[in-house]
């Protein structure tokens, strides 16, 4: 049963060293304020048998001595007076006031300041009970501390107080109600006197203007213009700016102070004085950004015009033919000369296919070859052919015979070497007739495939 109880005031004896280790590792006070020796009385109660029987209960008293280790971690040291009747209790020899000796550490839960502070308590003790016999026990138990200001308190405690030897003293509980108070009464600081010559409440050890009244947050200086400059450090003390600007304005805000902006109503930059990067050519595009700055031009061109790479006089944007001069009627490409739409005409009227199908008749190829012959000297112009028919059969059958002439045409020249990418051939069946359709002369016309030549399709 020793044992059994031994284990249990260890096991508390290691709670009460976590809570003390946790306890003396505060982060929110750095300089935690730990109890001033306090030294106090209590009255007690003990209780030799734990099914607390009043004949076994004896009454005294204790003296006590109080001291913080840190804000949350106090020692103790008591002297316990007991008071006995042989004829009520055989635990004390005789009629005679026993002395007991505590040393305790007591965890608390709160600094000292809390009006409630609920504290654990671990310690050893000594009893001498019997003439020429001592005792040794071990206290452990809980309490609590009430703080009645100006460092006075109140405390409470029960504790359960292990025997080391249970044949001479069984183990017992031990009740404690008292008071302490602090030996010191706290010191009041003293007020230094310290000089203050410009009497602007900032003492001269600190003042930077000793003899110039100032702000307490400009070090004792004076500040006229209130920007929070202080004038010793103020380029511009009559006029509030920033401190980016050493106290000097800005009216437009691009960070060059006034002083220093030869533009100080519009936003610059410091390498032109604080004025903007110059468009000498007004287009919207700044001198720096622009490839040409004396030329009115185009953010897409970098400042500069819409260029004109042949020179022709139509821009880039609005020629078909940028590479090639040209004139301004044929968007920019050169003007087909009249002999070569001549040809292309003559050559357009003779083109013959067997009846009812797409091929070629060998009368056509005369005119075909004087047609590739012009492709070829001329590799930027392209060709446009059209196939027609008359109305004689179903509009589907006709379109598919227009369809298939214009692209006879076609595997022609290319069978003259002519790159098919510059070739567009497409039929439109009996749907653009030139003719009457209901006269024979009138078909013979509808029957038709023209030619012709451009420098873009």
């Amino acid at each position: 049963m020793a044992t059994h109880t031994f284990k249990k005031v260890l096991l508390g004896l290691f709670i009460l060293t976590q809570t003390v280790t946790g306890s003396t590792q505060e982060t929110k006070h750095p300089q935690p304020v730990k109890k001033r020796p306090n030294i106090g009385m209590s009255y007690n109660l003990v209780d030799f048998s734990p099914s607390f029987p009043r004949k076994d209960s004896v009454y005294g008293f204790s003296l006590m001595y109080w001291r913080g280790i840190s804000s949350k971690l106090d020692y103790s040291l008591r002297y316990n007076g007991i008071f006995s009747n042989k004829n009520q209790n055989d635990i004390i020899s005789s009629n005679r006031m026993s002395s007991e000796a505590e040393a305790s550490l007591h965890a608390k839960a709160f600094r000292d300041e809390k009006f409630f502070n609920p504290f654990l308590s671990a310690g050893i003790g000594i009893g001498n009970y019997r003439e020429n016999r001592w005792e040794p026990y071990a206290p452990l138990g809980a309490g609590i501390q009430i703080n009645l200001k100006s460092e006075l308190y109140l405390i409470a405690q029960a504790n359960y107080r292990y025997s080391f030897d249970e044949k001479d003293l069984p183990h017992n509980m031990f009740y404690s109600f008292g008071i302490t108070k602090s030996l010191w009464a706290k010191k009041k600081a003293e007020i230094p006197v310290v000089a203050d010559r410009d009497n602007d409440g900032v003492p001269d050890n600190i003042d930077a203007c000793p003899d110039q009244a100032g702000l307490a947050a400009l070090q004792g200086c004076p500040d006229r213009d209130g920007d929070g400059i202080a004038d010793k450090d103020d380029e511009c003390p009559d006029a509030a700016g920033p401190a980016s600007l050493k106290g000097c304005p800005d009216r437009d805000g691009d960070g060059i102070a006034d002083k220093n902006d030869k533009c100080p109503d519009v936003k610059g930059v410091a390498r032109y004085e604080g004025c903007p990067i110059p468009d000498t050519d007004k287009d919207g595009i700044n001198d720096e950004e622009d490839k040409c700055p004396t030329v009115f031009g185009l953010a897409r061109y970098q400042g500069c015009p819409i260029p004109d790479t042949d020179g022709d006089g139509i821009n880039d944007e609005e020629d078909k033919c940028p590479n090639l001069a040209g004139v301004r009627e044929n968007q920019g490409c050169p003007a087909i000369p009249e002999e070569v739409k001549k040809k292309v005409s003559i050559a357009a009227k003779n083109i013959l296919f067997v009846t009812g199908s797409a091929k070629l008749q060998t009368s056509s190829y005369k005119g075909l070859n004087e047609v590739a012959k012009i492709l070829q000297e001329n590799p930027e112009m392209k060709l446009n052919i059209d196939g027609h028919t008359d109305y004689v059969g179903s509009e589907e059958m006709n379109q598919t015979l227009s369809d298939n002439r214009s692209a006879s045409v076609k595997e022609y020249f290319v069978s003259k070497g002519i790159d098919e990418s510059r070739i567009r051939s497409a039929g439109h069946g009996e749907l653009e007739p030139i003719a009457d359709n209901k006269t024979a002369a009138g078909r013979l016309k509808n029957r038709r495939v023209e030619l012709l030549l451009s420098y873009f399709q």
